[in-house]
């Protein structure tokens, strides 16, 4: 339609970019007015002290050299380094970073297929569909998921390197691709399927397999011409068949370049795969064969499959999170298998005719692999944030197929044209209205429960939500309706034992929730400090030690068990030095500790010493609490 008008390419394609990034931008800038959520967020900013201390050497060095939340990806942690030396908790601003990354992918993604195919509108199509689905929202809404952006970013970098290299082969750019894609890889190990986009990449748009497997001439991409009749555009389509013409003593070679270029790709691959199993094993996060067969995987993968391509064509009813279910009844299971086989076997007998069809369905496949749930690593049935990079290939597959169905040029443009552009006006709405759902953990669990049926997660988030709001009966509701679900949720133990402790002063009956939240993961640090701090309240100050200790023998860069063990020691043990120990090893994994100078000072002051007692109480004067400063200046203790 725009061609029609006579608009310069290269305007159109400024156009596109420019659209494309405004629209995109106006859709999710709604989240930068967002907070963190209490749930993975905490584990990655808000209570993680290397990301509090900002973009330090020792930040690097535990950046690359930790599994913290049971992941290796180190270059997500120095983005949200980053971000806190740019917002500090500033929660918009990591949201913002997010939107940004969105952005540039959808811009990448756009450029790589116009650079591929030609077809400008048809690349712009399908990065808006990337752009505005509301199974984007996931990812670009939770700041926990930077990993999920960051990753998919430098993945659509690498493709476009890749492109690049393929249309003249030099070294500086196949390693430029190779790096990205380690990026990608350092960022999250999502896209250990690159290697596999690559391949089929080389059969369609790039035409790589048609000249290293026939001595006959293919049109690359069989097609980008858009049936124009001017004489230009058929000059031009006769120089491509001339370039991927290619005679029959290079053929071998074109295919030994083709498959040993993949080798160190696949190097990587190898690598991160081991090295994420390993580490999510490490945390407990891999579920054994014995708890879920493989038979069931692959039953409850084949669900799946078909379950995601209901949520790309009806968007309705998202959430943030879908309990298992290892019990699906035979019909759908049937039904599903159908469905797959019925869409493979006809794009495998059309892969010639319509290369696209073959790619795009492939490409959607085999990038799902990873998270489909053959190795299965968390109770996630299916989320959101994994259509990502598998959705680009269904994208494909409809933009450039649904024009088959309509041959005559007039008929596309007055019709596809219009019902794409009102396809995308749809989606656009859906997504600003996913986006709302994730304000809060109020509004997330809230819209979960409306969704999903025995969401045992969203009620314990909910019964968090209603314990800060002061609902404190209707929380422990919550809880108990948690536990009643998942008998074996130990998070939901603790929450409930916080209640009790925190807001009903019960402290038994918080220590026996704890109990059982330690039973059913013994490993886990934070579980002992809170039930340390239930026995202290109980005046049991030997067992609470004891919990402090257990907590930091665990994780030993957790401020909160050192300045619980120093209040002990400080307030009820009067072992002053020990107490002083514990508080400056607190402040020293959170600077900020606001609590710890606090009481530090108050050490300091017991034990007599009157200038580092003052000069504590000044700090956490600065950070808020002035109430040691006055206590000491009113005593003449400090000036």
């Amino acid at each position: 339609m725009l061609n029609k008008i006579n608009i310069n390419p290269k305007k159109q394609i400024l156009l596109v970019y420019i659209v494309l990034a405004v629209v995109t931008l106006a859709v999710f800038w709604q989240v930068n007015q967002y907070n963190f959520l209490d749930f993975d967020d905490n584990i990655y900013v808000t209570e993680n002290s290397h990301t509090q201390s900002g973009i330090t050497l020792d930040g690097f060095r535990w950046a690359f050299s930790t599994t913290y939340a049971e992941f290796w990806h180190p270059l997500t942690w120095l983005s949200l380094m980053f971000d806190y030396h740019l917002y500090g908790l500033n929660a918009g601003g990591y949201h913002v970073t997010n939107v940004i990354l969105h952005i540039l992918s959808t811009l990448l993604l756009f450029c790589i297929f116009n650079r591929m195919t030609g077809a400008i509108w048809k690349s712009a199509f399908v990065a808006a569909l990337f752009a505005l689905h509301p199974l984007r929202v996931e990812s670009v809404a939770w700041v926990a998921e930077r990993k999920d952006v960051l990753s998919i970013f430098f993945g659509l970098a690498s493709i476009y390197s890749y492109t690049l290299y393929v249309e003249k082969f030099q070294f500086s750019k196949y390693f430029l691709c190779l790096i990205l894609f380690a990026f990608s890889l350092m960022a999250k190990s999502t896209l250990v399927t690159l290697p596999f986009v690559f391949m089929l990449m080389d059969y369609w748009p790039l035409g790589r397999w048609q000249m290293a497997l026939t001595p006959v001439k293919v049109p690359i991409a069989a097609t980008e011409r858009e049936k124009k009749k001017n004489t230009k555009k058929r000059k031009e389509d006769s120089i491509k068949e001339k370039k991927i013409s290619t005679p029959i003593n290079s053929r071998s070679h074109l295919t030994g370049r083709i498959l040993w270029e993949k080798a160190p790709f696949l190097f990587l691959t190898i690598v991160s795969s081991i090295v994420t199993l390993w580490a999510q094993n490490k945390g407990g996060m891999i579920v054994s064969m014995e708890s879920l067969p493989f038979f069931v995987r692959v039953q409850n993968a084949v669900i799946y499959y078909v379950s995601y391509l209901g949520k790309t064509f009806w968007p309705v009813g998202l959430t943030f999170f879908i309990p298992m279910n290892n019990f699906f009844p035979l019909w759908q299971i049937l039904a599903s298998c159908l469905i797959l086989t019925v869409i493979t076997i006809t794009v495998i007998y059309a892969f010639k005719k319509l290369p696209f069809l073959f790619v795009g369905w492939f490409w959607y496949l085999g990038t799902l692999i990873p998270v489909i749930g053959l190795v299965k690593s968390s109770s996630y049935a299916m989320a959101d944030r994994f259509t990502y990079i598998p959705s680009i290939g269904i994208a494909i597959m409809l933009v450039w197929g649904i024009p088959f169905l309509f041959p005559h040029e007039n008929i596309r443009k007055k019709i596809l044209f219009p019902a794409g552009i009102g396809v995308l006006a749809i989606l656009t709405i859906l997504t600003w209205k996913q986006c709302g759902y994730w304000k809060n953990i109020d509004t997330l669990s809230r819209h979960a429960l409306q969704v999903t049926k025995d969401n045992y997660l969203s009620h314990d988030m909910f019964g968090n939500a209603l314990a800060r709001e002061g609902k404190i009966g209707d929380a422990i509701d919550q809880f108990n309706e948690a536990i009643r679900l998942q008998p074996d949720y130990p998070a939901a133990y603790y929450n409930r034992g916080l209640v009790y402790s925190k807001d009903l002063s019960q402290y038994q009956r918080a220590i026996e929730d704890f109990n059982e939240a330690i039973r059913l993961q013994p490993d886990y640090a934070k579980f002992y400090n809170i039930r340390g701090g239930a026995y202290y309240n109980l005046g049991q100050y030997q067992r609470a030690i004891e919990d402090f200790n257990e907590a930091i023998r665990l994780k030993q860069d957790y401020a909160y068990p050192y300045y619980n063990r120093g209040l002990v020691y400080s307030k009820d043990l009067g072992q002053y030095q020990r107490a002083i120990e514990d508080f400056n090893e607190a402040i020293r994994l959170k600077p900020n500790y606001v609590d710890a100078y606090y009481n530090r000072g108050v050490a300091y002051l017991s034990h007599g010493n009157k200038e580092l007692g003052c000069s504590d109480a000044q700090n956490a004067c600065e950070l808020g609490n002035c109430k040691l400063l006055e206590i000491a200046k009113s005593k003449e203790l400090c000036r």
